[in-house]
């Protein structure tokens, strides 16, 4: 039914000139199977980020694997979750590293998003060039952080060398629904500009004065990621005792050039 809505929606803005949602659609995943995330499009991170268990260099509390526990298609949304099990949490991050990447467009996906302290669900992006130049070089895109302890509070961050970590390349926007109705989240990606907005509606914008490769290394290809994580430098320290999962749904990512 998703697929049909989509011809429908692309069929409007061929003909009705309607350019809320420009370019054309390049890729997507609707979630219209039930089952493990596609392979085609989607990798598995698991463990907790490297031997001595850094918590992914956040020190974060969460293991992410591969089990359908933590992360499965059904009902067509995809869904991230982690769990609460003998005194530690399980999670799930997946990406779309050397499968998916694209340089500008328009990014968009419509997601509900998980409640309680503790919790750290993100939709993010980085450059390719994580491999080779490393991060922060490489570049990031934190197109929606939600970090549980300030509930309702949807923020997006740029990270590059010219500023990382606890980065002033931030906007936020309160959405009070984001546990309990689905919201459309994205970016508009130029040569020059990154907007964010969050039900079509642009809240940031970052647009350096200054292009070199400390502020602007988003002229190259990033791939996507989604992910909850658990406590850490942002999510935590704190995490709820009384939490026992948090729950992230996908209904689509789409993107558009």
């Amino acid at each position: 039914m998703k697929s049909y809505i989509l011809l429908l929606l692309s069929f409007c803005l061929l003909a009705c000139g309607n350019t809320t949602k420009p370019g054309r659609l390049v890729w997507s995943d609707e979630f219209d199977y039930t089952g493990q995330p596609d392979s085609s499009k989607w990798n598995f991170e698991t463990g907790d980020g490297c031997p001595k268990n850094c918590g992914w260099g956040n020190n974060e509390a969460e293991i992410y694997t591969r089990n359908k526990a933590n992360v499965r298609v059904e009902n067509k949304s995809l869904i991230i979750e982690a769990i609460k099990s003998d005194g530690g949490w399980t999670s799930a991050k997946i990406t779309s590293h050397t499968k998916m990447h694209f340089t500008y467009g328009r990014l968009e996906f419509r997601a509900k998003l998980p409640v309680g302290k503790g919790t750290w669900p993100a939709i993010w992006m980085l450059g390719e060039s994580v491999t080779t130049k490393g991060w922060p070089d490489c570049g990031e895109i934190d197109i929606m952080e939600h970090v549980g302890k300030d509930p309702g509070i949807v923020q997006s961050v740029i990270h590059n060398r010219s500023s990382f970590g606890n980065s002033v390349n931030i906007g936020s926007k309160s959405v009070k629904t984001s546990d309990s109705e689905f919201h459309l989240y994205g970016i508009n990606w130029t040569k020059g500009k990154i907007e964010f907005f969050i039900d079509d509606v642009n809240f940031y914008t970052y647009q350096p004065t200054i292009k070199d490769n400390s502020t602007w290394p988003f002229d190259e290809p990033f791939y996507l990621i989604m992910n909850i994580a658990m406590g850490g430098n942002l999510g935590g320290p704190y995490i709820d005792p009384a939490l026992t999962h948090a729950r992230m749904e996908v209904d689509y990512v789409r993107v558009y050039q």
